[in-house]
């Protein structure tokens, strides 16, 4: 073989390999001009709105995460208590905000509601879920003299005496009275048997419940703990998959052979519309103060059940817990079916 053959093949293999060369320089070239990185975020102060007043335990907890996400954001985060509505103005402010990032709303239980009951149109489709770091479930509190041992007693005295037992904890369509309607539904009661008297929270029906004007309170552990701890009412069953560690001998309704946990949640999220890097770096940020002793040590000791899901899995939540609340909702009565 001639050098001047040789020659000519690797100039015919150049001439080949030069179009393919050329596609992958100017598809790199295009790739790098027509990609936009993130801006940086966050830049500037967040506002944090919640929709309760201040003082409460939303309001108590979403300051915590608000001096908390200062530290690891570096900006500003400023607490602001839209209230009204029953939570319907505050929630909406928060879902109709600029979707930058800048404006982060705390969502409870009650915007599961909202739609079911005619109160507001927005539901948890109006958001992009950050995290879920509340739960509180409901528990079965009864007067410490109470004739029933457990909540299996109490299931057959109530389905022999229909009507005679009244219940209590919150508005008429709270969460404490559909997680009192969910009881008795998921234990083959009709939840008629059981009235409801609505008040103004577990507090006054605490209260109500020692002067024996109701019979059953269902809210949270917490709520009821120090009487717990003064022997003047006992709990026969927590609405959780898992027991309390503050009140360890309290069984779950699962563990009785009920399968039904239900309770109040408190999370962060943001419009539906706002940028992914921006729910990213909001849940990494969330996902680091979960789990700091700061975080624990203060919710353990305000009596907040702890609790975590990322973006996908609060999204699942939100949605069965917006469905569940509809169907009890028209079981009860409270709505048209």
């Amino acid at each position: 073989m001639t050098f001047a053959s040789t020659s000519a093949k690797k100039s015919k293999a150049l001439i080949i390999l030069i179009p393919i060369i050329i596609a992958v320089v100017v598809g790199a070239v295009y790739v790098i001009l027509t990609t936009t990185a993130p801006p940086k975020y966050p830049s500037r102060p967040i506002t944090l709105i919640v929709p309760w007043a201040a003082g409460g335990g939303t309001d108590r907890t979403a300051r915590m995460i608000a001096s908390l996400l200062e530290k690891e954001l570096g900006v500003p985060v400023v607490v602001e208590n839209r209230v009204g509505g029953g939570g319907t103005i505050g929630h909406m402010a928060a879902a109709k905000a600029a979707p930058d990032g800048y404006t982060v709303g705390v969502i409870t239980f009650e915007l599961s509601t909202f739609y079911w009951l005619g109160v507001a149109n927005v539901t948890y489709k109006d958001f992009k879920p950050v995290v879920l770091y509340n739960k509180d479930p409901a528990a079965i509190i009864v007067r410490a003299d109470a004739p029933w041992k457990d909540v299996h007693e109490l299931i057959e005295y109530i389905k022999k005496h229909p009507g005679e037992l009244k219940a209590s904890g919150t508005a008429r369509g709270g969460v404490w009275d559909i997680a009192r309607i969910g009881w008795l539904k998921e234990a083959g009661v009709d939840p008629s048997a059981v009235p409801w008297i609505p008040s103004k929270g577990a507090a006054p029906c605490l209260q109500e419940l020692l002067a024996g004007g109701v019979d059953i309170c269902t809210c949270s552990l917490p709520e009821a703990g120090s009487l717990i701890e003064a022997g003047k009412v006992k709990a026969l069953a927590v609405m959780a998959d898992e027991r309390n560690p503050a009140f360890p001998d309290v069984p779950t309704l699962k563990e009785l052979g009920i399968d039904w946990s239900f309770g109040t949640w408190r999370g962060l999220a943001v419009p539906k519309d706002t940028p992914d890097y921006v729910v990213e770096t909001l849940h990494n940020a969330m996902k680091k103060i979960l789990n700091s002793d700061e975080w624990k040590d203060f919710m353990e000791k305000n009596g907040f059940g702890m609790a975590y899901l990322p973006p996908d899995e609060f999204a699942k939540f939100l949605e069965k817990d917006f469905n569940t609340v509809g169907e009890l909702l028209k079981l009860a009565g409270y709505i048209e079916k």
